[in-house]
């Protein structure tokens, strides 16, 4: 019997399989060309490491719909794919053809069919079972997968959607953008009646920007509605002669290439059951790893955290980690001072994992912290400066 745990939790580390689903709705009359770009974007898809199969389906209600299925071995496999930019080049030819589109991804739990039986386990997946994930992951490296793994168990959620955006400004500007993300007028909170924006957390260490948000419902939704509002709009304008990348947010294109690049996903959240305290506060902390570490380095932290939520005397409540290529954000909410336990708070606690850190982070080139005064420097350094931190009325 499939068991849930009581930890709120979310996570690409699992080893498990995931299910990618891709709804596109077409323009009228763009169905050849659709399915041309489609062949040859199936073509290139094959090839990606990681990628098992997929299917494409058109509505038997209204044709203009369809939708492409995707399996992978891993979550982590698609999210180097995903993220890559390549993959923003291979799907450029599907904005001249599709309307709207919205992408759904899923780890596969059960298996069920005349064949399977009724319940097939496959080779359950667990942190334990992955080399990368948990107390032995300072020593592992990314891990290949046979692609018939499953979801160990089912996960607790929370109803909400946690993703992050991040870019940078020109060098010398930092003041001028922080004053200017720091007095934006909050954007109504409620989308519709079931989503609403829950919390939004802005963070800069030099250059770099990171805006995270909690979403209560549909993300896309919120993240169009936020869009849109005069507020919103304004701040954006007001940034743009100040940004690194160039962009136009009144054409499409530009704004699409933009936000896609500035994507930072969640790809591991973890918060212990029933911990609710006044006096926790938010943290962020930056991660800069070396070329082609990102994705490992982000899995050694979850390890970390999966490890010690369950720990009373631990001062983190709740932990989120973003990674998109080499950029690895840790957001913590904890209590008391960031470096009442440094180690622990770097994710750096037990083991070898200072170590490892050190060979992962391109940062880390005055050597190997192991005092606690060593990391509670490294820490300060990793740490990333608190713009604002927004919250709707009943989660302030």
């Amino acid at each position: 019997m499939t068991t849930l745990s009581e930890r709120i939790s979310q996570s690409a580390f699992d080893g498990s399989r995931l299910r990618v689903v891709l709804l596109l709705d077409l323009y009228d009359g763009a169905q050849n060309q659709f399915l041309e770009v489609y062949e040859h974007l199936r073509k290139q898809v094959s090839s990606v490491p990681g990628h098992i199969s997929d299917e494409l389906c058109q509505s038997i209600e209204n044709p203009s719909q369809w939708l492409i299925t995707s399996e992978w071995e891993s979550a982590p496999r698609f999210l180097d794919w995903v993220n890559s930019e390549e993959h923003v080049a291979s799907v450029h030819p599907l904005h001249g053809c599709v309307r709207d589109t919205r992408s759904l991804r899923f780890s596969v739990l059960r298996v069920t069919g005349k064949d399977s039986g009724p319940e097939a386990p496959l080779s359950p997946a667990s942190p334990g079972d992955d080399p990368g994930f948990g107390p032995d992951a300072a020593t592992a490296h990314f891990a290949d997968r046979s692609g018939d793994r499953l979801q160990v168990a089912p996960r607790r959620g929370d109803g909400v959607v946690r993703h992050a955006l991040t870019f940078t400004v020109k060098p010398g500007s930092e003041a001028v953008v922080a004053e200017l993300l720091a007095g934006y007028t909050s954007p109504q909170a409620r989308v519709d009646e079931n989503t609403r924006l829950r919390r939004t957390s802005l963070f800069m260490h030099g250059n770099r920007v990171v805006r995270a948000v909690e979403v209560e419902g549909d993300l896309l939704a919120a993240l169009r509605h936020v869009a849109l509002q005069p507020e919103v709009r304004a701040l954006e304008e007001a940034i743009n002669p100040y940004l690194e990348q160039d962009r136009d947010l009144s054409d499409p294109g530009s704004a699409r290439l933009f936000f896609t690049r500035a994507a930072l996903p969640a790809v591991h959240h973890v918060a212990g059951a029933g911990r609710e305290h006044a006096d926790v506060r938010r943290h962020a902390l930056i991660y800069p790893a070396k070329n082609g570490c990102g994705m490992e380095l982000a899995r050694l932290l979850a390890g970390q955290d999966e490890t010690a939520v369950d720990d009373p005397a631990n001062p983190v409540e709740a932990s989120t980690l973003f990674q998109r290529d080499d950029i690895v954000v840790r957001l913590l909410d904890m209590r008391g001072p960031l470096d009442a336990r440094p180690a622990l708070t770097l994710g750096v606690e037990g083991g070898h994992r200072a170590a490892v850190l050190a060979r992962l982070l391109d940062s880390a080139k005055d050597g190997v912290p192991t005092t606690d005064q060593e990391i509670s420097r490294f820490l300060a350094r990793s740490e990333m400066r608190l713009i604002t931190d927004r919250r709707t009325p009943d989660q302030a």
